[in-house]
C-alpha cells in the first residue's frame, strides 16, 4: 500500500527539507514509517532537539491540519477527548420540562440532548473525526498523570474513541500521530508497543551548523562556526538547561540583528542571556569557560 504521506525515506528528507527541517537518515525512514504503517511515532530526547517541530514539518510537508494535544499535569477526559456542553443541555431541558411533563417525555429529552450538538470536541476526538490529512501532535506525554495514558491506547491502537452516550467513533482517515517526551518519567509498555520509536539527541556540531545555517541565512560561516563549537562547549557543563538547537538559531539571529560578525568572548557574554535562561547556568559558563567581559 502506498502511503498517503511520504512516499519512501528519500521523499522524507526532500520533503521535510522543503518544509524548513532537516531530517538525518533514522528520522526520515521511521516518519515514512510511521505513515505507510499507520502506526503512531513516539519521538524522545531532551528538550529543544527538534521533536515538536517534527511533527509541525509533516503537516507542512504534506499539508495537513495539525491537532495539538499539549499534555501537563493534570490532563484529563474532559481537556483531551470530549466533555458535553452542560449549559447548554440544562437550557434545552428546561426549555423541554416548561412545555411537557411525566418520565416519557424526559427519556424523549434524554436522547434529544446526547447529541453532536451538545458534544464539545478536544483534541484527540477531533482528530480521529477529520476527514482531511491531520498530523495529531500529542506533545510532552511524560508530563501527564499515568492514567491518562488509559486515555491514549484506544486511539493509538484502533483510532477510535468511544462515547459511551453516542457509540464508538471510528477514523476515517488515520491521522498521523506524534507522540514527544523528555523522558521525564517512562512511559508504559502499553503505549510504547503501539508506536514507533525514534530518538532525537542533539546533533553533531556539522549537522547543527547545516540546521543554523538553514534557518538563519546570511549568517556568516566562520561565525556559524563559533557559535557551534560554543553551544557544544555549553552542552558539556553541568547546566541545569542545556541551550537547545532552537536557542543556537536564536542566538546566530541575535548576532545578526546586533552586527556582530566575530563570536569573541565579549559577544559571548553580551548575549549569553539568548542562551542560557539561568542565573547559575550564566555564572557557571562564564567560569568554566573563562569568558571576559
Amino acid at each position: 500500500m502506498t502511503s498517503s504521506w511520504f512516499s519512501s525515506p528519500a521523499q522524507a528528507v526532500e520533503r521535510l527539507a522543503a518544509a524548513g527541517y532537516l531530517a538525518d537518515a533514522p528520522t526520515a525512514t521511521t516518519s515514512y514509517l510511521a505513515g505507510a504503517l499507520e502506526k503512531p511515532l513516539l519521538v524522545e530526547g531532551p528538550a529543544g532537539v527538534g521533536k515538536t517541530e517534527l511533527a509541525k514539518a509533516v503537516a507542512r510537508a504534506c499539508d495537513a491540519e495539525l491537532v495539538r494535544l499539549q499534555c501537563y499535569e493534570g490532563l484529563d477526559e474532559a481537556r483531551a477527548l470530549y466533555e458535553w456542553n452542560y449549559k447548554k443541555q440544562l437550557l434545552r431541558i428546561q426549555a423541554s420540562q416548561g412545555a411537557q411533563e411525566g418520565a416519557q417525555e424526559w427519556s424523549a429529552t434524554h436522547d434529544d440532548i446526547f447529541t453532536d450538538e451538545f458534544l464539545l470536541t478536544r483534541p484527540l476526538l477531533t482528530a480521529i473525526r477529520r476527514e482531511e490529512p491531520t498530523v495529531l501532535l500529542i506533545d510532552e506525554v511524560d508530563k501527564t498523570d499515568v492514567e491518562v495514558e488509559g486515555l491514549l491506547l484506544e486511539v493509538l491502537s484502533d483510532f477510535q474513541v468511544t462515547i459511551p452516550e453516542l457509540g464508538t467513533v471510528t477514523a476515517v482517515r488515520r491521522p498521523f500521530v506524534v507522540l514527544t517526551s523528555n523522558a521525564s518519567r517512562e512511559l508504559s509498555e502499553a503505549v510504547k508497543r503501539r508506536c514507533l520509536y525514534l530518538h532525537l539527541d542533539y546533533p553533531d556540531a556539522e549537522r547543527e551548523r547545516e540546521i543554523v545555517s538553514s534557518q538563519v541565512p546570511g549568517l556568516d560561516d566562520r561565525v556559524a562556526e563559533q557559535l557551534v563549537a560554543m553551544v557544544g562547549r555549553m552542552r558539556e557543563l553541568e547546566l541545569k538547561k542545556a541551550p537547545s538547537i532552537a536557542e543556537s538559531v536564536d542566538w546566530a539571529r541575535t548576532l545578526i540583528a546586533l552586527e556582530i560578525r566575530d563570536l569573541d568572548d565579549k559577544a559571548v557574554t553580551d548575549t549569553l542571556g539568548v542562551v542560557l535562561k539561568h542565573a547559575s547556568d550564566h555564572d557557571r559558563a562564564v567560569r568554566e569557560l573563562r569568558l571576559r567581559a
